[in-house]
């Protein structure tokens, strides 16, 4: 899809919507990048944003309740979207329909349906939107990444996912808390390491006798992905032990060779006979002087000014990201049905 670009000479104007803890992680971003303008901040509690923008300092930041009383005032280039997955459809869609350029937050949507209209508005305003998929920046994920691909065509890939978490307690009110909630990571992650889509899924959501969440907190799942590729997902919110890293850990199998990675440090590769294949090394952290910055915004934001500048797509825009979605919703589908489901984007 072509979207229309800002060709001026001029820092491109930000409104950030939402000012819970990522909405909080996005504006230090927006304001590090040289070629942005924050110019505002939404809340549905307004006082929040104030206090957010005060926090950092911009005690002159025009905040408020409204998005479209912003959007109207300040008329910025693109807003980030940092609202709970709920208002993520009606808020990209408002923006959209305006004429602005929506960067947003994982997932796109709840449903696949709002998905397919959120793509939809991007098309009929000829507006950017992307989702941001932090952790394809992550180096170590980066680094597998490269090494999958010397092992020549994909057959079998494996992601674990155990993790013995407590600590958001919405959770408990899902129904199947870890594919609605943490599965959209692998999903993604998946897709980008093999460079392959879904097909069809067989998945199977399931509550565990030791398990404190009253959904069922743990699954297994069996894609069919483009090109013959088996891609197979296992694992739990309430692993009992021996957790993995929140990165999951992968092993992928190729012509060529096999590769392996345990989320952390850096993938080790071990060729077929007669074959060569390098395992790659992490690069090294481009930002150095933010340590505790949260991993891969600075990255993915620097994509979609890219493409707000250049009219190239960044990883992540809609048309793209709503695969991953895809990949969510046709598990739970499968799950709720016990069938395979075949996955279906348009």
């Amino acid at each position: 899809m072509t979207f229309a670009t800002v060709e001026e000479d001029r820092p491109l104007r930000a409104v950030v919507v939402g000012a819970g803890f990522i909405g909080g992680q996005w504006a230090p971003e927006l304001l590090a990048h040289p070629e942005v303008e924050l110019a505002g901040w939404v809340d549905v509690e307004p006082a929040r944003a104030r206090a957010a923008a005060r926090g950092l300092g911009l005690h002159d930041l025009p905040t408020g309740a409204s998005l479209t009383a912003l959007l109207d005032g300040e008329e910025p280039d693109f807003i980030v979207n940092c609202t709970v997955p709920q208002a993520h459809h009606e808020v990209t869609v408002t923006a959209l329909r305006r004429g602005v350029a929506v960067l947003s937050e994982k997932p796109m949507a709840v449903t696949l349906e709002e998905a397919r209209a959120m793509v939809r508005a991007s098309e009929e305003s000829r507006r950017l939107f992307m989702v941001s998929q932090n952790r394809r920046h992550m180096r170590g994920l980066a680094a597998f990444r490269r090494t999958a691909g010397e092992l020549g065509p994909l057959g079998l890939m494996t992601s674990e996912f155990f993790m013995p978490y407590r600590g958001a307690a919405f959770l408990a009110t899902l129904e199947h808390p870890l594919l609605q909630d943490m599965a959209i990571h692998l999903f993604d992650a998946a897709r980008a390491v093999s460079g392959a889509d879904p097909v069809s899924v067989y998945c199977e959501s399931f509550r565990p006798p030791w398990t404190w969440y009253p959904g069922a907190c743990s699954a297994t799942a069996i894609f069919e992905m483009t090109g013959g590729l088996r891609y197979t997902f296992t694992g739990s919110w309430s692993a009992p032990g021996l957790p993995t890293s929140w990165t999951g850990s992968w092993r992928v199998a190729g012509t060529r060779g096999t590769t392996r990675w345990d989320g952390e440090g850096d993938p080790v590769a071990e060729p077929a006979k007669g074959e060569v294949v390098r395992a790659h090394k992490r690069e090294a952290d481009p930002h150095p002087e933010r340590p505790r910055r949260y991993t891969g915004l600075a990255e993915g934001l620097a994509e979609f000014v890219a493409g707000l500048r250049t009219g190239r797509a960044p990883q992540g825009e809609c048309h793209d990201n709503i695969r991953s979605l895809a990949m969510v919703t046709a598990a739970l589908e499968s799950a709720r049905t016990g069938m395979r489901t075949p996955i279906v984007i348009s």
